[in-house]
């Protein structure tokens, strides 16, 4: 567990961000398709709630993350998951991923927010401050790169055959060689991207 990033609540107007626990598995077995894990190896190895409970206490072991539900306050049910990765404590930089939401939010002001209450904690909460924080995602995923770009990151570059994935949504798709492509929000870059998330969520 990160010294730097510790699990917390961070409370907006449409959602809340809370501690991932095995406990929120039946609200994102219910707000989940496979279709949403098509470029990611994120999806549970079984289509069930313990499926998914195993999926979230595999994440709660991973090294330098914190994983959190997301919360629709409307409902109060857990509508996807996010979390900090590969956090770098002692170069005060990490990466927002793992990132999925019910098709059901994609298109809302959820993401805004998600983002708005993560960029925030790390440029203005954390002790100390962040002064870079990544997103990434696959070559082929040009919904993600389009919705990365809209919050205001730049785009660095594309690193070839990074990671293999599968290439469809079911468990037993054959696998591909990934792509990733990165994103970054520098410190001084903060206060343009928090205005610009701000006015999405009027």
């Amino acid at each position: 567990m990160s010294e730097w990033i510790t699990p917390v609540v961070l409370e907006g107007r449409i959602v809340r961000l809370e501690p991932l626990t095995t406990a929120h598995a039946p609200d994102l077995f219910n707000a989940a398709d496979p279709e949403l894990f098509r470029f990611t190896p994120q999806m549970p190895q079984e289509w069930s709630i313990t499926g998914f409970e195993r999926e979230i206490a595999k994440v709660a072991l991973l090294p330098d993350v914190v994983a959190f539900a997301i919360i629709l306050k409307a409902t109060n049910k857990a509508i996807g998951r996010t979390t900090y990765m590969d956090i770098r404590a002692p170069h005060r930089g990490v990466e927002i991923g793992r990132t999925w939401i019910g098709r059901a939010h994609h298109g809302t002001r959820v993401n805004p927010e998600i983002k708005l209450l993560m960029l925030q904690h790390a440029f203005e909460r954390l002790t100390p401050t962040a002064i870079r924080v990544q997103l990434c995602t696959g070559g082929t995923n040009l919904h993600s790169q389009r919705a990365i770009a809209k919050l205001g990151a730049v785009r660095e570059g594309v690193l070839r055959h990074t990671r293999i994935v599968p290439s469809g949504p079911e468990p037993d798709s054959p696998h591909m060689v990934r792509d990733t492509v990165f994103f970054s929000i520098l410190a001084d870059e903060w206060p343009a991207v928090k205005q610009r998330l701000l006015a999405r969520l009027l």
